[in-house]
């Protein structure tokens, strides 16, 4: 059974139980955000909701939206999926002021109505699939709208929340009753910002509120975050002038290319030995195919640009230009290096990594030591970069 159908049955039995056992839970004179009195902050993590229409998500026997009605003065719509636990805020409540109970699926009654000024789940947020919850809020509240999430972080058997975005099995614990079995997203703090932050929210806190017996290991997380406001389809950008800016930095590249006889070295004219390379050309090239360019005008070499692992940028400054110089190691290759007409490097040869020549030009000896930073050469200095690893 997929998981969101899970929790609705077990959360319509729960109502159920509640229902004949007649337990209707008082009206709290505090907002609370964890299941034990006096731990944590109270409703003025929501901001000033005075007027405001606020959204209580997974409302349950409807309290917390009472609580907010008649001692802070906003105007709460209680969206519960549950039919008995519908039943049971109604049954009590319906006639409060300022309060009014929806039973509906959270994500289709937001795609219809108009966006709300806050929002607020206590525990019920993680019944539902993220990738299907956060999205619906984010369509369904207003530009900077808060949003607080009291999430469970760490449970009674000690397991801390997941990273994975997946559910995984829980127990809703009654008093009288045989527990229910749930499916909930129990989540890590990092991983419920990464999902937020994806679906157009900031967040702006998250704290973990243990229990306050410290032999019981349940752990609280409470999510305090801001419905960012949306964003143009298109952003514009203004025009350079039309005078080219004045000459401050050299860009290029330089490969490695490894093979059972050693890396390729060419010989400059000027008489330094180095790696197949030079400068990036204006024209938008990416790095990986000057490295391509660059392997086939020096060397005859052909290779693909998915062939070239960029390794990161080298840094320095020569007579008052900033040099950047980006590494990269190629992986495959068609051809034999042979010195090309018109250039100014050629007589190409494979030097083993153990008899490395000396005389090596600046910037190879500088992208050899990031790419084996044990290889016995000297150069000057450099700041080197690393590029991530490709996924």
């Amino acid at each position: 059974m997929p998981a969101e159908e899970t929790n609705t049955r077990a959360w319509q039995i729960y109502g159920q139980r509640q229902l004949a056992h007649s337990y209707t839970p008082p009206v709290p004179e505090r907002l609370g955000w964890t299941p034990w009195e006096e731990i944590g902050p109270g409703a003025e993590v929501l901001g000033d909701i005075t007027g405001r229409r606020v959204l209580d998500i997974g409302s349950g026997a409807g309290h917390h939206a009472v609580h907010l009605a008649q001692e802070h003065g906003a105007r709460v719509t209680g969206i519960e999926l549950s039919p008995t636990q519908h039943e049971r805020a109604v049954s009590t409540h319906a006639d409060v002021d300022g309060v009014e109970f929806v039973h509906a699926d959270m994500a289709e009654y937001l795609a219809g109505v108009k966006p709300f000024d806050a929002a607020y789940a206590i525990g019920t947020l993680a019944f539902i699939d993220p990738h299907r919850s956060l999205p619906a809020l984010r369509d369904g509240l207003r530009s900077g709208a808060p949003l607080i999430l009291s999430l469970l972080h760490t449970d009674l058997h000690g397991r801390g929340p997941s990273t994975e975005v997946a559910p995984r099995e829980q127990m809703i614990l009654l008093r009288n009753d045989p527990p229910l079995p749930t499916q909930m997203w129990v989540l890590a703090p990092q991983l419920w910002e990464d999902l937020l932050t994806e679906y157009g929210f900031r967040v702006e806190a998250i704290d973990l509120f243990p229990h306050p017996d410290e032999s019981t290991t349940v752990i609280q997380q409470l999510i305090r975050a801001r419905r960012l406001p949306d964003r143009p389809a298109r952003v514009s950008s203004r025009p350079r002038s039309t005078r080219a800016p004045a000459a401050h930095a050299a860009v290029g590249v330089g490969a490695i290319l490894l093979s059972e006889q050693g890396i390729l070295l060419g010989r400059h004219r000027r008489g330094t030995l180095e790696l197949p390379g030079g400068s990036v050309e204006a024209a938008g090239e990416s790095f990986e195919d000057a490295v391509v360019r660059e392997l086939s005008e020096e060397t005859g070499l052909v290779a693909r640009s998915s062939d070239v692992e960029l390794l990161g940028t080298l840094v320095d400054h020569v007579e008052g230009v900033l040099r950047i110089t980006v590494g990269a190691l190629v992986h495959a290759w068609q051809g034999r290096p042979t010195t090309q007409p018109d250039e100014s490097v050629g007589d190409w040869a494979w030097y083993p990594l153990d008899q490395l020549p000396d005389g090596l030009f600046v910037c190879s000896a500088q992208i050899l030591t990031s790419w084996r930073p044990d290889l016995p050469v000297d150069h000057p200095p450099a700041h080197f970069t690393a590029f991530a690893p490709a996924k």
